[in-house]
């Protein structure tokens, strides 16, 4: 897998735009870094900007970025909204795939190190890197912010972990740290600061202090007034979005806002957001509503609706999802093609793409056609009273047309796996043995694969029959068709399965293997029968 960090610098320039550039320049031009998202405040005087890239990669981003702002930001001449105490106020490495926290806590100190030793600043860690459990929170490393640090440096306890412990007055003090992903929210409100802030005292974990907790966890906020939207924000960030999600706090905000009279006029997220969090408020939203809603792409535009991300900014999800700005195309030469280009590639003078290939795609045809016609029953007004019916049909039928697609490529690819393994050298006994051991494995793959088709058809046939059952009767032929489809492709990759299993060794494999593939091509043609006869009946 590969390896992925978030790095989320916040500095303390939100007002020139040739600062702000010029740091997001730094990062940009560094090797192995994309950046995501520069999310500049005048109200707050700070930037936030996001970053990804290999662990290496993103620590001589941040560094570059940190060098830039020591040429160009003089805190003291500094003032903004923004609780804050260094040019630099706080640069949080976030694992994102193929990296754990204890690896960032690492990444973490290499960057406090070189910052405190190159740029010679104060540095102190925080969250999961900090030493000292009273060093852990944010606020209580960033307590009484750039004005008190000079007398702060002074107190022992509060040495820094890298850099001089003394104050540079055009810099002030770093927090660098490793932490869970953080979602930084704000939620709009029509009225005054302090009325948002009232709302954030109520909702915030810490609540008005020990004795008046908050009602949400793994929640930190604070309420003020954003000249440039002429709107008073609720500001917050989740530290745990599967804790308290972006709808349970957007929510939670209307209530405490309808409490007091008041308007929320929707939200904005700051930065990135990861697609799960998206999804959860919509799935809420589909629930809470009663609706029907498909496609990855309509569930994240009700979320933005029901949100009000669009608010205050355009919110592109390509461009602030983080899963699909680091996504790396999957390759699939095969499904993509064009239905003529396929055609041609199977009748082509190569053993690949082959019958497995072909097996995936007549399953996913067969209960796409079967996904088809109850979409096309689902919602017109003779048939209302089988809506019901569809709700529950349409969901798996679409989902397993989806998962077989890939299944394509993948027997081809298969294939190329064992064909491959043949072609290892075996002069030696130890070559021989390497080889036949990557053959075996070449096999075995070879047979997951087409297995994976039956499995996946397998699942289809209930559905199937209900479509059969209460679909739209002048689409008979095309669930016929499905149906036929449908069990043909799980026959042929029954027959892949058996001919790449003649030559396996390990004989409990086969036997398992052989009779579940068995079982599932009975189901198949007994499934097909059934669909067949239900259509006749009718």
């Amino acid at each position: 897998m590969q390896k992925i960090v978030e790095c989320v610098p916040n500095f303390s320039e939100g007002r020139n735009p040739d600062i702000i550039e010029a740091i997001a320049a730094a990062i940009r031009n560094t090797e192995g870094c994309q950046l995501l998202d520069v999310d500049p405040g005048a109200s707050t005087n700070r930037t936030v900007y996001t970053f990804v890239g290999a662990p290496d990669a993103v620590v001589e981003g941040a560094f570059n970025a940190a060098r830039v702002a020591r040429d160009r930001i003089d805190m003291a001449r500094h003032n903004g909204e923004h609780p804050r105490f260094g040019a630099l106020d706080v640069c949080p490495f976030v694992p994102v795939a193929g990296v754990s926290m204890a690896e960032c806590v690492t990444l973490a100190e290499t960057f406090g190190h070189r910052l405190g030793e190159e740029l010679g600043v104060p540095v102190y860690l925080y969250e999961h890197a900090a030493r000292e459990d009273y060093r852990r929170k944010l606020p209580d490393v960033r307590q009484g912010e750039y004005e008190g640090l000079a007398n702060r440096l002074k107190d022992p306890r509060w040495r820094p972990d890298y850099g001089p412990a003394e104050f540079v007055p055009s810099w002030g003090a770093t927090a660098a740290g490793a932490r869970n992903f953080l979602i930084a929210y704000n939620v709009n409100i029509i009225g005054t600061p302090n009325q948002a802030h009232r709302i954030a005292l109520n909702l915030r974990e810490a609540g008005r202090g020990p004795e008046a907790p908050g009602r949400l966890e793994m929640v930190k906020g604070m309420g003020w007034f954003v000249d440039e939207y002429n709107l008073a924000q609720v500001t917050v960030n989740l530290n745990d979005y599967t804790v308290t999600p972006l709808h349970t706090l957007f929510e939670a905000v209307k209530e405490e806002a309808a409490a007091l009279k008041v308007g929320v006029a929707g939200s904005e997220v700051v930065g990135v957001v990861p697609l799960e969090a998206i999804l959860m408020a919509a799935d809420y939203y589909i629930e809470k509503e009663n609706l029907f809603v498909l496609d990855e792409d309509q569930k994240i535009r009700l979320a933005i609706d029901r949100l009000g991300l669009n608010t205050v900014a355009a919110f592109n999800p390509r461009e602030r999802i983080i899963d699909y700005i680091v996504a790396e195309p999957a390759p699939a030469p095969l499904a993509n093609m064009s239905l003529r280009r396929f055609i041609e590639e199977v009748a082509s003078r190569s053993s690949a793409p082959g019958g497995g290939s072909v097996s995936a795609q007549l399953a996913a045809v067969g209960i796409g056609l079967g996904a088809m016609v109850a979409k096309l029953t689902y919602g017109v007004r003779k048939f209302e009273a089988v809506d019901v019916e569809m709700r529950a049909i349409i969901p798996p039928l679409h989902a397993i047309t989806k998962q077989l697609i890939p299944l394509i490529d993948a027997d081809t690819d298969a294939f190329a796996d064992y064909m491959e393994a043949l072609r290892l050298p075996r002069e030696t006994n130890e070559e021989k043995r390497l080889r036949h051991a990557a053959m075996q494995a070449g096999l075995k793959t070879a047979i997951d694969i087409p297995l994976a088709t039956m499995r996946l058809g397998d699942r289809a046939w209930e559905p199937m029959r209900a479509v059969a059952q209460y679909g739209n009767p002048a689409s008979k032929s095309d669930i016929q068709v499905g149906a036929r489809a449908l069990e043909t492709g799980i026959w042929g990759a029954w027959q892949n399965v058996l001919i790449n299993m003649i030559d396996i060794e390990d004989e409990a494999y086969k036997a398992a293997i052989l009779d579940e593939a068995q079982q599932i091509a009975d189901r198949a043609r007994d499934n097909c029968d059934q669909v067949l006869a239900i259509l006749e009946q009718r």
